[in-house]
C-alpha cells in the first residue's frame, strides 16, 4: 500500500496567507483566534436582524414622519452606514461559505488521490509481470515545478 498523501498545508510556507488561513483551525495565537470569530459574528442571523431593525429605525421611520433624535442618528449612523454594515454581513457569510466549500473539495480530492494510488498499487500487485515491464513507479512531480 502507498502512504497517504501529505496535507497540502505542509507545502505552504508558514507565513503564507491562503484562503483557509481566514477560517478556524489555523490560529497561531489568542489574538488570531479572537479575530477568526469576527466573520462568524458579522454573518450571524441576530446581527443581521439587529442591523435591519436599526435600518428601519434610522431610515424608514424618518421617511414616515417619525422624529428620530439626533443623538440616535449620531450613535446609530445613517442609511449608508446601515446598508454598508448589512453588505459586510453578506460578504462575511459568503467568505465563510467559500472557505467551507474549499476545504470540503480539498478533502474529497485527497481521498480521490488516496484511492487512485491504492488502485494503482493493487493493479501493480495483481499484474506484477506487466508492471515490471513498465518499470518503477515514478512519484508525481512536486507542485510548482512547472511541468
Amino acid at each position: 500500500m502507498t502512504p497517504d498523501p501529505q496535507p497540502s498545508s505542509q507545502h505552504e510556507p508558514p507565513d503564507s496567507m491562503g484562503l483557509t488561513t481566514l477560517a478556524p483551525g489555523n490560529a497561531q495565537n489568542a489574538f488570531d483566534r479572537i479575530l477568526q470569530w469576527i466573520p462568524r459574528l458579522l454573518s450571524s442571523k441576530p446581527h443581521v436582524v439587529l442591523l435591519t431593525l436599526l435600518g428601519f429605525y434610522l431610515v424608514i421611520l424618518p421617511l414616515l414622519g417619525v422624529n428620530v433624535s439626533p443623538k440616535s442618528e449620531l450613535i446609530g449612523g445613517n442609511y449608508t452606514n446601515v446598508t454598508s454594515d448589512i453588505g459586510a454581513c453578506i460578504a462575511a457569510g459568503g467568505t465563510l461559505h467559500l472557505i467551507s466549500q474549499g476545504r470540503k473539495r480539498q478533502r474529497l480530492d485527497e481521498e480521490r488521490l488516496r484511492l487512485l494510488r491504492e488502485v494503482h498499487s493493487l493493479l501493480h500487485h495483481v499484474h506484477e509481470a506487466s508492471a515490471t515491464e513498465l518499470g518503477p513507479i515514478e512519484p508525481p512531480p512536486a507542485a510548482g515545478d512547472g511541468h
